[in-house]
């Protein structure tokens, strides 16, 4: 059964992005290096942006947990230079070693560079939010303290920039091509 972009948008926003910092924090516990955890992160807000259907997923928790394990699986499983702690990891996994297929490797930087595309597109503020938030890590608190505003707004706008990077994925996964269209939502009565 397919659902429909907003629903798994509502399902994503609901059940998984409430959970990103104590996935974050148990991939830098893991030993995760903060570009290496955002990276982790971002393809795995990705991947849900390409579900066709959420109904399969009981516990959104668990699921974000499970997919980003599995993408730092991957990662491992293509560095060149793997460091000794993690080829233990890679042994208590029971991990195949294998490399992605080159092609699989384009497609993965390409959806990268466009998902990169769709933040420098965000509206300014919303982008500025999104980016201490989702990119560098920042707590809601944080943020509010450095750009004096409140932490709703911070929530709010953090939101906003996922929710539309999300839409333009699921609305550019139908077509053949990178995304070439605006991000910008349309300008409420209450945005302005």
């Amino acid at each position: 059964m397919t659902q429909s972009r907003a629903e798994i948008i509502a399902f994503v926003g609901a059940q998984i992005l409430p959970h990103e910092a104590d996935v974050r924090a148990w991939l830098r516990r893991s030993g995760g290096a903060p570009p290496d955890i955002d990276d982790i992160v971002q393809e795995t807000y990705c991947r849900l942006a390409a579900l066709d259907s959420t109904a399969h997923i009981v516990n959104g928790r668990a699921y974000f947990f499970r997919m980003a394990r599995n993408i730092s699986i991957e990662r491992i499983r293509r560095a060149r230079i793997v460091r000794i702690d993690r080829i233990t990891e890679i042994d208590a996994l029971n991990v195949v070693d294998d490399e992605p297929s080159p092609e699989r490797v384009v497609a993965s930087r390409r959806e990268l560079g466009r998902v990169r595309r769709l933040i420098e597109d965000l509206p300014e503020r919303c982008r500025q939010i999104f980016t201490l938030r989702r990119i560098h890590g920042l707590s809601q608190k944080e943020i509010a303290a450095r750009l004096g505003i409140t932490e709703n707004v911070v929530e709010t706008q953090a939101a906003r920039g996922l929710r539309l990077i999300l839409r333009a994925l699921s609305e550019a996964s139908g077509q053949d091509h990178p995304v070439s269209h605006s991000i910008h939502e349309p300008v409420r009565k209450r945005d302005r």
